[in-house]
């Protein structure tokens, strides 16, 4: 009887409280299952962290070094919920920005990856960002050359198992026709500024399948804000929205 009265006393005062005050009351009252990472800070359910499947997808994930000692599970969740939704589509998966393969790594566990017949392409300069591609105004937001450690031979060894795996080092926009997939439905983004990440939005745009997917890894960062321009560009051109998500990524479908 007293939660019944608890709730028909919640609901009445969600009606007249201001709302900052509500929103504070409904967390505190969410709070045991908060969600608290990378950036995000959520009270709703994240049970998604509790199944096995995705345990191990993220352990292995984690295992690569790339995140350090943060955690990005709901990031991690989103590329992994991508890479299912399209695993029967027709096509390869793609990965702009790979560093220690970790997001890479997790996709593959689940959706099992090694049981279907595709191919799985990581393209990346494997020793961080490069100079000419940068900008003037990413410059002034802290995006510089470099910033990650030379990890080659390590991703060679995480993928070693995977004969579907092409590893593929050099520079993004360089490197992109050595890609020889015909179609793909998953792309995932993620090199930390804006010229490579729409030379290889554009270059794969037209081979993308119906239904495809594009994870861009960094389109909600404050820090990455011309990426963001850059991709509702992109998108309103070819008549589609990116879908902007709490985590800091962005979606994008291709019809």
């Amino acid at each position: 009887m007293l939660n019944t009265m608890f709730h028909r006393a919640a609901n009445k005062f969600r009606f007249w409280a201001p709302p900052m005050l509500m929103t504070l009351a409904y967390m505190a009252y969410r709070a045991p299952g908060t969600y608290l990472q990378d950036g995000l800070l959520s009270v709703h359910n994240s049970d998604f962290r509790k199944d096995p499947k995705f345990k191990e997808a993220y352990r292995l994930g984690k295992a690569t070094g790339s995140w350090g000692r943060a955690d990005v599970e709901w990031r991690a969740y989103i590329c992994c919920w991508a890479a299912w939704t399209v695993r029967h589509k027709e096509g390869d998966f793609v990965e702009c920005g790979v560093n220690r393969g970790a997001l890479s790594r997790a996709v593959m566990h689940y959706i099992d990856f090694a049981e279907l017949n595709k191919r799985f392409w990581l393209l990346d300069t494997y020793e961080g960002l490069v100079d000419h591609l940068i900008s003037e105004d990413e410059r002034r937001q802290g995006i510089l050359p470099g910033g990650y450690e030379p990890c080659y031979e390590q991703v060679v060894e995480t993928f070693r198992p995977f004969p579907g795996v092409q590893i593929i080092r050099g520079v993004v926009p360089d490197t992109l026709p050595n890609v020889t997939a015909r179609s793909i439905c998953y792309l995932s983004i993620d090199m930390n500024n804006a010229a490579p990440e729409i030379a290889a939005a554009e270059h794969f745009w037209d081979r993308l399948v119906p239904g495809a997917i594009i994870v861009l890894d960094d389109y909600g960062w404050r820090k990455q804000i011309n990426q963001k321009i850059a991709f509702d560009k992109f998108a309103e051109a070819r008549d589609v929205k990116v879908l902007s998500l709490p985590t800091g990524q962005g979606l994008l479908i291709k019809p």
